[in-house]
């Protein structure tokens, strides 16, 4: 099959055939019609977070099963499915407490085990253990959830990361309350899926934050009341437009001087959620007094906090029914041989998702 095969961080993907194996007794062979390019995949690439080459990443994938392993249960030949890489074992305490997110044993093939994917007999990493910048994927039946048949796929990719990440974020863990003052700082891909949960859950002001004019836009459409733009005055530009602050903050960064302004931005007895993928070795400067004294509360979220096997056919339903904004998240289809193009375009921020279509 032709991918979309990283050799070393900071350099191009190249196109090349690689070897996929055959499903294991309890993985799904899936012909992928639709593979999101989003920012994490980007932290791989950009040398943010270490791999080894060659891999193949992309994770935002939906498509049609092919075949099934004996042991599958969940879908079967046929079947349009959507990709997670919040794959979860089922047996490790966060799951069996309800927080599969969480997963501390995600299911994966063992070293003695013959690899996935391979090319001239030498093992090829699959990004998040699903591989998506490939004409197929092999994935344990645990990171996939069937869908109906009458959602576009290109558009039903958009759940499997960067939707289900950002209305988890608000629906899941900030549990946002109707008629709530709420401010999102980054409105790219999962940002945008922030200010649809806030508006969702019937928050009565959506304050949008960013650097580019572009984003801003798309942030209106997607349900922000207000727009500010980032950089050094977006803190107080905030609390006047909310009349002295929000009551929910999301950063959906990653960086330490953003996440310092959204804590900035809160109303006193606010709550920040961070979203924003940052580096590992990231620390933040904190005022203790200044959390305790304003009761503020600080958390972190992953993947949306989100059971995908139940949110992702909830939020597919939610755009089938035209609550839910997909169509507007694409901005543009390309081939896989632009892959790189667009990586590059992800950078720049000037539009919220490409997508690849086999």
């Amino acid at each position: 099959m032709k991918a979309a095969v990283a050799h070393q961080p900071r350099a191009p993907m190249s196109i090349e055939d690689v070897d996929i194996d055959l499903p294991a007794d309890d993985e799904v062979l899936v012909r992928v019609v639709a593979s999101g390019i989003c920012h994490s995949d980007l932290h791989y690439l950009n040398g943010d977070l270490p791999f080894s080459g060659p891999a193949v990443f992309g994770h935002e994938v939906a498509g049609i099963v092919e075949a099934v392993g004996s042991d599958v249960t969940t879908v079967r030949p046929g079947d349009h499915v959507v990709a997670c890489a919040s794959g979860f074992c089922g047996h490790c305490t966060p799951c069996v407490s309800g927080r599969n997110h969480l997963c501390a044993d995600k299911p994966r093939r063992g070293a003695e085990s013959r690899p996935r994917l391979s090319m001239r007999s030498q093992p090829v990493m699959q990004g998040m253990q699903i591989g998506g910048f490939a004409e197929m994927a092999l994935v344990h039946q645990n990171y996939l959830v069937a869908v109906d048949r009458d959602l576009p796929l290109d558009r039903a990719a958009l759940l499997g990361c960067g939707v289900v990440t950002g209305l988890g974020a608000v629906i899941n863990r900030a549990q946002v309350l109707p008629g709530s003052k709420v401010v999102v700082v980054g409105c790219g891909g999962v940002g945008l899926n922030v200010i649809q949960g806030a508006r969702i859950s019937g928050a009565s002001q959506i304050v949008a934050v960013d650097l580019a004019s572009a984003k801003l836009e798309l942030a209106r459409k997607m349900g922000a009341t207000d727009v500010v733009a980032g950089g050094p005055d977006a803190v107080d530009l905030v609390r006047q437009v909310t009349g002295g602050g929000a009551d929910y903050a999301f950063e959906v960064i990653g960086r330490a001087e953003t996440i310092v302004q959204s804590i900035d931005m809160l109303a006193r007895g606010g709550q920040l959620t961070m979203v924003g993928a940052s580096r590992p070795d990231m620390t933040l400067p904190l005022s203790a007094f200044k959390t305790v004294a304003n009761e503020l509360r600080i958390q972190g979220v992953i993947m949306g906090a989100s059971p995908f096997v139940r949110d992702i056919p909830r939020f597919a339903e939610m755009y089938m029914r035209g609550q839910l904004d997909l169509d507007g998240l694409i901005g543009e289809r390309i081939s896989l041989y632009e892959v790189n193009t667009a990586m590059e375009i992800l950078k720049t921020g000037l539009q919220a998702r490409s997508v690849i279509l086999f």
